[in-house]
């Protein structure tokens, strides 16, 4: 079984997954440079803010890159675990990923792009996904933790318009997290974003980091349920998109730990952000080694045989086994059914 016209939500073919999983490769790898951060979000899973004191060198990022171009990867995802831009050879490491041939995705707050930052990135084609909650100045502002935030974003935004952003060579996303200070107006970001040829990644929170210490960010299912269908409702009518309304993404699903994996700044080898569980250290292991040896890996490789729970019996199983990350820390398994999501009733 297949969810009709949603197709377009998936990163890549289930032909080039299965030849994936088939090889034991990769086909993308999600990256943090550094916890460094000039913001302070509330809901940030890292906590970021400050350097940890034995991040990882420069060598070893730039290694831990080939060596996934080595395993099929086809792209790396510079993850906001942290700001991206903050660090100091970024550049040096977009280059090293393109060089092998490999594309790049960049997730940043955008505070710290100019023009001069945005004519570089749109030269190498990195497809950015910047994170934009509201656009009201006040709840931006309380979300990253910070004043000026919004008028900084807006800068950054704008920087990359005028470079050249969005085009077809040079995707832009908005990354939004659904919480109860942004939630009534995210069906207006979301058609502010179609409107504007801008991809709205659209997403529940897990319950880690700072957003397990505000309490005051929570959204029941019930009215992230109506808000997806909601959002579907929107696509399918204005838009032209079908696609099933289920967490964490609206409007596509992940399927992440088929085929990829994430490297902390010191070096752990996560299967994704939200199931935290260290599988290896690149300082110590190769990147190989790691994914071949960890059960918790090869487990999510075959999840949708592995899942538990209500899962297991559900008919969308084929293409959807909910939000690892929020089963793994609600439950503590990283195999249970997400509680969050409604399919399952």
């Amino acid at each position: 079984m297949s969810c009709p016209n949603e197709h377009w939500g998936l990163e890549f073919s289930q032909e080039e997954i299965t030849h994936c999983k088939k090889n034991q490769g990769l086909l993308s790898l999600e990256l943090e440079l550094s916890r460094a951060c000039n913001l302070r979000c509330i809901y940030c899973y890292a906590e970021s803010g400050l350097a940890l004191d034995n991040e990882i060198s420069l060598s070893t990022i730039l290694s831990v890159i080939s060596q996934a171009a080595s395993l099929g990867a086809k792209k790396i995802i510079i993850l906001g675990g942290g700001e991206p831009l903050l660090y100091p050879h970024i550049m040096t490491i977009m280059d090293h990923i393109l060089a092998h041939n490999m594309a790049v995705d960049l997730f940043t707050n955008a505070t710290l792009i100019d023009s001069e930052m945005a004519q570089q990135l749109y030269a190498r084609k990195v497809a950015i996904s910047m994170k934009m909650n509201s656009q009201n100045e006040s709840v931006q502002d309380e979300l990253a933790g910070r004043k000026n935030s919004w008028q900084e974003i807006q800068q950054g935004f704008h920087a990359l318009q005028e470079a050249g952003y969005p085009n077809a060579d040079h995707t832009l996303g908005i990354e939004t997290i659904i919480c109860a200070q942004n939630y009534a107006e995210i069906p207006t970001l979301w058609r502010w974003a179609r409107d504007n040829n801008i991809i709205p990644y659209i997403e529940t929170m897990t319950d880690q980091g700072r957003a397990s210490q505000h309490k005051s960010l929570s959204v029941s299912p019930e009215k992230v349920k109506s808000l997806f269908e909601h959002l579907a409702v929107i696509d399918r009518d204005e838009y032209g998109h079908n696609w099933l309304p289920r967490p964490p993404l609206a409007g596509s699903h992940c399927a992440r730990h088929e085929y990829s994996c994430t490297v902390t700044s010191i070096g752990e080898v996560f299967p994704c952000p939200g199931v935290s569980i260290a599988t290896g250290n690149i300082r110590t292991q190769p990147l190989a080694e790691i994914l071949n040896g960890s059960t918790v890996i090869q487990e999510l490789r075959h999840i949708r045989t592995n899942i538990h729970g209500k899962c297991k019996e559900c008919e969308h199983l084929e293409f959807c086994y909910g939000c690892r990350g929020n089963a793994y820390q609600c439950t503590g398994d990283h195999l249970a059914s997400d509680p969050a999501c409604w399919l399952k009733d």
